[in-house]
């Protein structure tokens, strides 16, 4: 393999029976060459019969080559040299004129008058390949401060905002399924019955010493009432069970042991408990909870009577 057109050959064998592999394994979408390891020693074996075959005839051309006479030999090397000058011709002209440099035999036109210590200056031209790139900046340069700054057609406010826009509907989109990216800041109440089994099955197996299993309170204070020590509804229940009582009194923290997901789920099961009948409820604590999101409704006079009733047991009871 001593010609160009040898490797090109090879080259292009080569890429045809890579995409005849490609085309005839079966895949599961990858890559044949990833799915089955064999197919590189099947591209290899093709690889070496394809080298095999051009050394081959080379050799053959070689010994062709010395059957002949001696002015036949001249002839046919004469014509081989021919044939190699005109090879890729163009190709060649082209690379000159993109240089556009002088010839060796014909630097002494273009050598400048001064030297330095023998060394001799060419007034070459200027590649024309980096003369018209450098063209070709000025008029990108020109349509692009008519294009952002005069006609303001496209800013980098507007690419900022856009994608800010993009990546928050990704980020909603990621969140969906992320449900332990849930904190105090963005807990909500969850109503799928799932959830709230879920929230149960984990309330039994954590709470119940504490609170007992229908939360009327024991060592813990009763879930089933409105009265909240550390406030009522998802967020701040979610809170304590995350970060525990205050000044390191009352419950434990769980941020430790559950992960968020599992504490909003015990969170909203522990919610669904107001208003039971518990079979020992233990007395009210804390304050009366009244939840600020929820919606404004007039209040009858038997509420009326049964907040005041409530406050007023509670504050005998302290």
């Amino acid at each position: 393999m001593k010609t160009t057109a040898s490797y090109i050959r090879v080259c292009t064998f080569l890429l045809i029976a890579y995409i005849l592999i490609e085309l005839t394994v079966e895949t599961n979408g990858n890559s044949a060459f990833i799915e089955e390891p064999l197919s590189w020693l099947v591209l290899g074996m093709i690889a070496l019969f394809a080298i095999a075959i051009e050394i081959s005839l080379a050799a053959l051309q070689n010994i062709l080559f010395l059957s002949l006479k001696p002015d036949a030999q001249e002839r046919y090397a004469l014509a081989q040299k021919i044939k190699k000058e005109k090879q890729f011709k163009w190709l060649k002209d082209i690379y000159l004129k993109l240089l556009d440099s002088k010839p060796v035999a014909q630097e002494d036109e273009i050598i400048l008058d001064h030297n330095y210590d023998g060394i001799k200056e060419l007034d070459n031209n200027l590649p024309p390949w980096w003369v018209y790139g450098f063209y070709a900046t000025i008029v990108f340069g020109m349509i692009y401060m008519i294009r952002f700054h005069v006609f303001n057609d496209y800013t980098q406010r507007e690419e900022y905002e856009t994608e800010m826009a993009e990546a928050k509907i990704a980020i909603e989109e990621y969140k969906k399924t992320a449900k332990d990216l849930v904190d105090v800041n963005t807990v909500t109440l969850l109503t799928d019955a799932s959830d709230i089994s879920a929230g149960k099955a984990i309330f039994t197996a954590n709470c119940v010493a504490c609170h007992k299993a229908d939360g009327g309170g024991g060592i813990g204070p009763n879930l089933t009432d409105r009265y909240w020590i550390l406030g009522g509804g998802i967020k701040n229940i979610f809170r304590t069970i995350s970060e525990g009582g205050r000044d390191g009194k009352g419950m434990v923290a769980w941020k430790q042991t559950l992960k968020p997901a599992e504490m909003a789920q015990v969170a909203s099961y522990i919610i669904t408990l107001e208003g039971a009948t518990p079979a020992e409820p233990k007395e009210a604590q804390g304050e009366l909870w009244i939840d600020p999101d929820a919606p404004k409704k007039e209040q009858s006079k038997e509420e009326i009577q049964e907040l005041a009733s409530d406050s007023t047991s509670v504050a005998l009871n302290e």
